[in-house]
């Protein structure tokens, strides 16, 4: 399992100070109280609300890249301080996905699609949508890790949003290449042959103190939920298909009876794992793009529109266009939430909106 928690670091005072942010001021508008914050951690809904606070405080919509991008090693985390020292890019992404559970609740996804190697997050005990400032500082950090440990910059592909920003010019200045929006998920997509680019910071010794450590605290963890473990592979694998149980049970390495009786004694099912994970897919795409339901439908797996439309009504009590507009009226972040629509494409895994 991963930990449930993100700590409230020492240092957390002093970075709100740097942003220009009184921290007694984001903790309020995050609405969080003493006793909350005396804990010393927060759990996700918590956490998300300090960043929405932040970005409404901060009036800068770039404020994640500033953040990410900003952090000095002496506030790095044993994960990234693990990745910055390790041999190359590749390895540094490995370990800052296997440490980076030991403080929160968020999966890091490295995926080798053919020539390219696909970055992304995920908060896998989030309810609701992340943040965008959250993405943009978990993007902006490894580019940064990337650069200090390589001693220059790794340039990426592309950078993959499903929203739509006012601008992309701030987002391609930053990271270097083309940006395209509208697409199924956010990530950074590489070359693969840039993982194999070589860390001038590497530090064998220094990982030889810090690796044995950090793995005791990932094996005290134990096994992720088998729950967790199927919602994680049936979000990879779902680019339009519905992926069958015995597919799902392949990608975990067990055979059918086994998953279906993990799954049993854990109180889910396959079908309610993939329920889970449609809804939660379909949410952020009504939310965040301006997909049709039925192109949504088609990226789910659905064998037609009206399929997906009645699975919604029965998750959510209401259309997939009423959820829209009654939960998402400003998608994309434009007035009206709407934007000229081309063909529905697919790319590197993604699906994306032709320009």
């Amino acid at each position: 399992m991963s930990a449930t928690r993100i700590p409230m670091l020492a240092s957390t005072s002093a970075r709100f100070t740097a942003l220009g942010l009184d921290s007694r001021k984001v903790l309020a508008r995050a609405g969080l109280s003493p006793a909350v914050t005396q804990r010393g951690s927060l759990d996700t809904p918590q956490f998300f609300a300090v960043w929405h606070a932040i970005l409404e405080l901060s009036g800068d919509p770039l404020i994640g890249l500033r953040i990410g991008s900003e952090t000095g090693p002496a506030q790095l985390e044993a994960a990234a301080i693990a990745a910055l020292h390790s041999a190359t890019f590749g390895d540094a992404l490995a370990r800052l996905a296997r440490y980076k559970r030991l403080c929160c609740p968020e999966e890091i996804r490295v995926e080798r699609e053919g020539p390219l190697a696909r970055l992304s997050f995920h908060w896998i005990l989030a309810d609701e949508i992340t943040p965008h400032a959250i993405s943009d500082a978990a993007f902006a950090s490894a580019h940064a890790i990337a650069r200090r440990g390589a001693g220059h910059t790794i340039t990426p592909r592309r950078l993959e949003l499903m929203r739509t920003p006012p601008s992309v010019a701030p987002y391609a200045a930053h990271f270097g290449c083309e940006v395209r929006t509208g697409c199924a998920g956010d990530a950074l997509v590489y070359d693969a042959a840039a993982l194999e680019v070589p860390f001038v910071s590497h530090n064998e010794d220094l990982l030889a103190v810090l690796v044995p450590a950090l793995d005791a605290q990932v094996e005290a963890l134990g096994e992720i939920a088998i729950e967790k473990q199927a919602r994680a592979a049936l979000t990879r694998l779902m680019r339009g298909d519905r992926p069958s149980i015995e597919t799902l049970a392949r990608q975990l390495n067990m055979s059918t009876r086994s998953l279906q009786r993990r799954l049993g004694d854990a109180g889910t099912s396959y079908q309610a794992v993939l329920d889970g994970v449609r809804l939660e897919t379909a949410r952020r795409l009504l939310a965040e793009t301006s997909f049709t339901p039925g192109e949504i439908a088609f990226f789910l797996g659905f064998e037609e529109a009206n399929s997906f439309q009645r699975a919604f009504r029965r998750w959510e009590g209401r259309t997939p266009i009423q959820w829209r507009e009654e939960r998402a009226p400003q998608v994309l972040g434009q007035p009206g939430g709407r934007r000229k629509k081309g063909p529905l494409d697919r790319s590197a895994g993604a699906v994306k909106i032709s320009r």
